[in-house]
């Protein structure tokens, strides 16, 4: 399996500054084909503290993709692999969450990391930032670890309850701002020619499955360029949609 990506994010039409990181990362192994890596981070904090922090994570995420992936490479397993970034992500947090103490400033980070080797998957997952599985239709591949998903889920609250509700964009865990974090870590087989979206929730605020699944369709983005565009035209639509977050998609098709 061979793939290729894209990322589009904005500022949006709000905030002074974009706290939102992506990372999108290629490679080929020997006797191993390609791996592959997509992360978005989405920061909290004020001024640039949240951009920080999102910044931070995604470094260290990069950093494990380009210099300790090819170390592993010939001799991993989802199980190493699985423990090693619940590490990684812990280090990360007590980092984030010491630096925070000592300017008196809170500040954290969602992460949404999908990584790719030998035609399997792993996803992990903090916060509320989503990965999506596009085919002919459009699956939701992570569970958003907030407030009203755990009443949802709980029979407490319905959906149209939740849309209004005061708590509604409030985090149950993100990296640097949670005493304690634990990723949520899934495993999956990659289909061909199929394409997978990491995005923050200032993305698909305001956008239904039809709009994405219509300019993320797999038979439709045959390029880097149209996959690009594809998601520049879509936070354009998020923008005249008055969404007030700052935007980021990330875009990976897997391709035979």
């Amino acid at each position: 399996m061979n793939y290729f990506g894209a990322v589009s994010t904005d500022i949006g039409i709000v905030k002074q500054t974009n706290q939102d990181s992506a990372c999108l990362k290629i490679a080929e192994f020997d006797g191993k084909g390609q791996a592959a890596m997509m992360v978005i981070c989405d920061g909290m904090g004020g001024l640039a503290k949240g951009e920080l922090a999102s910044a931070t994570v995604i470094k260290r995420c990069a950093q494990w993709f380009e210099k300790e992936l090819p170390q592993k490479i010939n001799d991993y397993s989802w199980e190493k692999l699985s423990e090693e970034w619940k590490r990684m992500i812990k280090e990360q947090n007590q980092k984030i969450l010491e630096y925070g103490k000592t300017i008196g400033v809170n500040l954290g980070t969602t992460l949404s990391a999908f990584i790719v080797i030998e035609n399997n998957y792993m996803i992990v997952q903090v916060g509320d930032s989503r990965v999506y599985e596009v085919s002919d239709t459009v699956s939701q591949l992570t569970e958003d670890q907030t407030f009203i998903r755990r009443e949802i889920n709980a029979g407490r609250m319905t959906p149209e309850e939740a849309a209004v509700h005061p708590k509604r964009n409030m985090l149950l865990q993100c990296v640097g701002a949670s005493r304690d974090v634990e990723p949520v870590i899934t495993f999956g087989a990659v289909v061909p020619n199929t394409v997978y979206m990491a995005c923050s929730d200032g993305f698909r605020h305001v956008l239904q499955d039809n709009e994405m699944l219509d300019k993320f369709n797999p038979l439709n983005l045959n390029s880097i360029e149209t996959m690009k565009q594809n998601g520049d035209y879509l936070i354009d639509v998020v923008k005249k949609r008055n969404e007030r977050d700052n935007i980021t998609v990330a875009l990976l098709k897997s391709i035979m």
